[in-house]
């Protein structure tokens, strides 16, 4: 009965920070096993999965946004957080937060949010 919801601003400007704010409800962030992630799918395209931060607080990304990206949470408010810095226009997406149930280096995202659109335009 886990619930996920996406919230902030739907655009950005070029060159600026993309945050994102993943509310959980029904279940703990810090539950064992389970680990938090943000994937993103732009226009006409497949999913991407940026990164997570996991039931324990330590923090994994992509290879490729890595060097733009920081994953946080805030436990008192059950809640992670995705920054994604000097944007471009390339990552406008509609952005996900999902739990990854596998307990395995292939994840398995059993719950997700609704997604919420990322314009990057000026």
């Amino acid at each position: 009965q886990v619930q996920l919801q996406e919230s902030g601003p739907g655009l950005v400007k070029p060159s600026q920070t993309l945050s994102l704010t993943c509310t959980v409800s029904g279940g703990s962030i810090t539950t064992n096993y389970y680990y938090w992630s943000w994937i993103r799918q732009p226009p006409g395209k497949g999913l991407e999965w940026i990164g997570c931060i996991a039931y324990s607080g330590s923090t994994y990304y992509s290879p490729s946004l890595k060097s733009r990206t920081s994953i946080s949470r805030d436990t008192s408010k059950n809640q992670f957080t995705l920054q994604l810095s000097s944007v471009t226009p390339e990552d406008t997406a509609v952005y996900y937060c999902a739990r990854d149930e596998s307990g395995a280096v292939v994840a398995a995202f059993g719950s997700w949010g609704q997604g919420t659109q990322v314009t990057v335009s000026s």
